[in-house]
C-alpha cells in the first residue's frame, strides 16, 4: 500500500485574526477578544487574540475571568464575515490541491491528502505546506499553522502539538517520530479526541500518557470503552487507517440533528418556555426545510447558580443541576402538531420552576428521508398534509423576504428569541 501524506491546516485564532485584520491590527500585538457585549459577564470569548494568550488568558474564557488590569478591544462576532474569509482561503487551498482530496473539518481547519501532488510538483510536504500557509497570509494577512503526517491522526497531533510551538508554523510526526515526542506527552486531554471524561477513567489504571495506554491489557480498555477501545487502542500507537476519501464516501445509517441558544441572561421559568416553545418551532420547520423525519426527540435545560444562603456551613449559591430527556416516537414524523406536545410536555414535566435557566436546546435523532414518513391510526392523514404545505409556503416566503417577514405575537415579546435568532448565524451575530 502506498504510504500516503496527509496536511492538517488550521487558521491561528481565526474569529480573533479577522477582527484584528479589519481593523488593520497586528494580531500578535493587538489585545482582542471576540465575545457579545450585549450579553452578560459569564459569556464565553468565542477567541482571544495571541496577545492576550501570552498574558495568561485562556482561550474559550468568560468574560469575568479576564483580569480587570488588562485593556483589551472587545469585538462583536461577526459570523457572515468568518465564513467569507473562510470560503476565500478554501479557494486559496484549491489553487494546489483539488476539492476531492480536501476535507474540511471546521470553519478554520481542514486535512489534506497531498500523496500523489508532491511528485507532481516535485515539492517536498514541508515546502508545500509552507507554500500555502504563505500565500493565505500575504494575500488575506492570516496566520496558518500546518501538520504534516502519514495518516491524518498523526497530522492533526503534529498541528496541535507541534506546529503551534514552532516558529515555522510546521510539524512532522511519523510513526518513529510519534513514539519518540508524543507517547509520553502531558496532560493526555491534549492529544486529539481524548476528553476530560476519557482521561478521567483511564487515572483509574495510573495512565497518564498514550504510552501507558498503549501498554495497557486491551481486555482492560475494551471492557472500560466498549467499542471505542479500539480507536484509541489504534491511536496510542500512532495508528489511524481511514482516509479522506473513506470519510467523504461514508454515509451513516441514521443521525442526528440539534438546535440550542444560550439565553442573553438568566430566564424565568415562564421566560424559558416561550423561547423554548419558539426554537421548538424553528426547528420543525427547520426538519421540513430539509426533507426529512425522525423517531426521536431530546430536549436540555441548563441553569444558573443562585445567590441562595440556606445556613452558615451551606455554600451561598444553589446549584441546578440540568435537566434533560429524550423520547423514542412510534413514527418517523416531521409535523409540528405531533412534535411540538412532546417537547413542551417534557420541558413543563422536568424543568425546576425555581431555577434561573441559562440555555435551551433540542434534538432529534433517527433522521431519516421524508420518505420514511409513517402515519398511525389514529393521525388525521389529510390534516397532516395540509400542515405540510402550509409549513412549505411559510419557508418559501422566509426565503423570499427574510426570516423574520412571518412572526407571532409571541415572537415580539421581550424575553422572545426567535426574531433575534433570525438574524443570527450558529447563534452568534451574524453581520
Amino acid at each position: 500500500m502506498e504510504e500516503k501524506t496527509y496536511l492538517c491546516i488550521d487558521l491561528k485564532t481565526f474569529y480573533a485574526s479577522v477582527e484584528c485584520v479589519e481593523r488593520g491590527l497586528d494580531p500578535f500585538t493587538t489585545k482582542l477578544v471576540v465575545a457579545d457585549p450585549d450579553r452578560e459577564s459569564t459569556t464565553i470569548c468565542l477567541a482571544i487574540s495571541p496577545r492576550m494568550k501570552e498574558l495568561g488568558v485562556h482561550n474559550r474564557c468568560r468574560l469575568f475571568e479576564i483580569p480587570k488590569d488588562i485593556s483589551y478591544i472587545m469585538a462583536k462576532p461577526r459570523m457572515k464575515k468568518y465564513i467569507e474569509y473562510s470560503a476565500n482561503i478554501y479557494a486559496i487551498y484549491l489553487k494546489y490541491i483539488s476539492k476531492e482530496d480536501i476535507y474540511v473539518y471546521s470553519i478554520d481547519e481542514c486535512f489534506m491528502d497531498v500523496t500523489s501532488y508532491l511528485n507532481m510538483y516535485q515539492i517536498s510536504a514541508f515546502d508545500l505546506a509552507k507554500r500555502i500557509i504563505d500565500d493565505v497570509y500575504k494575500t488575506y494577512g492570516i496566520t496558518a499553522t500546518a501538520g504534516i503526517g502519514t495518516n491524518l491522526f498523526l497530522t492533526k497531533i503534529a498541528m496541535d502539538i507541534d506546529a503551534k510551538h514552532r516558529s515555522d508554523n510546521l510539524g512532522y510526526l511519523d510513526i518513529e517520530e510519534f513514539k519518540k515526542r508524543i507517547w509520553h506527552h502531558k496532560p493526555i486531554t491534549d492529544i486529539w479526541q481524548i476528553g476530560l471524561g476519557t482521561a478521567k477513567r483511564l487515572e483509574k489504571y495510573n495512565v497518564y500518557d498514550l504510552y501507558g495506554v498503549a501498554h495497557m491489557d486491551k481486555d482492560i480498555l475494551y471492557k472500560e470503552f466498549g467499542v471505542n477501545a479500539e480507536v484509541l487502542i489504534d491511536h496510542a500507537n500512532g495508528i489511524e487507517p481511514t482516509t479522506i476519501k473513506e470519510i467523504k464516501e461514508y454515509t451513516p445509517e441514521s443521525n442526528s440533528i440539534s438546535s440550542n441558544q444560550i439565553l442573553g441572561h438568566g430566564y424565568t421559568f415562564k421566560d424559558a418556555r416561550l423561547a423554548f416553545s419558539e426554537l421548538v418551532e424553528m426547528s420543525i420547520l427547520d426538519l421540513v426545510d430539509r426533507g426529512v423525519v425522525c423517531s426521536g426527540i431530546s430536549f436540555g435545560v441548563t441553569y444558573r447558580e443562585v445567590h441562595e444562603k440556606w445556613s452558615e456551613d451551606e455554600n451561598p449559591y444553589k446549584r441546578f443541576m440540568p435537566s434533560m430527556q429524550s423520547l423514542r416516537l412510534d413514527e418517523y414524523v416531521n409535523s409540528y402538531k405531533i412534535l411540538y406536545p412532546y417537547f413542551m410536555e417534557m420541558f413543563d414535566k422536568n424543568v425546576d420552576r425555581s431555577g434561573i435557566i441559562r440555555s435551551i436546546a433540542i434534538g432529534f435523532y433517527g433522521i431519516k428521508d421524508e420518505s420514511y414518513k409513517t402515519y398511525d391510526l389514529f393521525m388525521d392523514e389529510e390534516e397532516l398534509k395540509r400542515e405540510e404545505k402550509l409549513s412549505h409556503t411559510i419557508l418559501d416566503l422566509k426565503k423570499k423576504y427574510g426570516k423574520n417577514s412571518i412572526l407571532k405575537a409571541q415572537d415580539l415579546e421581550e424575553s422572545a428569541i426567535a426574531k433575534e435568532r433570525n438574524s443570527m448565524i450558529g447563534g452568534h451575530n451574524s453581520e
